[in-house]
């Protein structure tokens, strides 16, 4: 077995990990996706094992979604995508990295400090749930690495762990089918070639998710806000790393 296939089926198993609930590790398999296929290729070899996480995580988890937070989320998040389809190629690939990467450790940093002192982020708040909205679309859509902003909003909101799970596994369904059409019609990332690519990982998301779904029933819900916020700080450094 060569390189390439190790390092996909490693992704592939990671990714469904996170679709499990192990959330924050799915940018691990962005970035081995990365180094299999190439950046731009790999984002629209991953984008449709993405979906089928997002469905596995849809049907477990759908009685816990909060529609509320995903309604003031989602819009601002479809919002970035579009904006990033046009735009996003003419900036910088490293300008903008680092400046994201400096943004998501500052957001951790705020977040920390947020849980220490026990002062609460309203998500409701237009500002905040925009700012971040976007910022997850418009990186989700340039490298599928909206994660960390992501779960930057869902730590604000203060929910439960499994209202997490559930909200954001519809947020992330809803998004990825959105931006199927861009890949296939304007960036020409996702092929018949990929997608037969995709049926051959699409057995190692089903088992990491099943795995995933197993470690996060053990994780207690102040462990489980303090793996966010580490995972989304390894997430920046690997942004700013890749």
């Amino acid at each position: 077995m060569d390189s390439t296939l190790i390092l996909a089926f490693t992704a592939a198993f990671i990714l469904g990990v996170g679709k499990g609930g192990i959330k924050g590790i799915s940018i691990l398999s962005v970035t081995l996706m990365v180094l299999a296929f190439g950046a731009k290729s790999s984002t629209g070899i991953i984008l449709p094992l993405l979906i089928a996480g997002d469905i596995l995580a849809v049907l477990y988890f759908k009685k816990y979604t909060k529609w509320k937070y995903l309604v003031n989320f989602l819009p601002w998040m479809l919002v970035g995508v579009v904006v990033a389809t046009y735009v996003g190629k003419d900036i910088p690939e490293t300008t903008f990295k680092n400046l994201m990467a400096l943004i998501i450790i500052v957001s951790v940093l705020f977040m920390w400090f947020s849980e220490k002192t026990n002062k609460k982020v309203l998500p409701s708040n237009r500002w905040f749930s925009g700012s971040i909205g976007f910022a997850a679309g418009f990186t989700t859509m340039i490298g599928n690495m909206a994660g960390p902003f992501a779960n930057l909003f869902f730590l604000a909101t203060r929910m439960p762990k499994n209202e997490i799970l559930g909200t954001s596994a519809w947020v992330f369904f809803i998004i990825n089918n959105f931006k199927v059409p861009f890949h296939v019609f304007y960036w020409g990332t996702i092929t018949w070639d990929t997608l037969k690519t995709n049926l051959t990982l699409l057995p190692f998301v089903v088992i990491g998710f099943l795995v995933g779904v197993k470690l996060v029933s053990y994780f207690s819900e102040k462990f489980f806000r303090q793996f966010l916020l580490v995972v989304t700080a390894i997430g920046a450094i690997l942004i700013f790393l890749k």
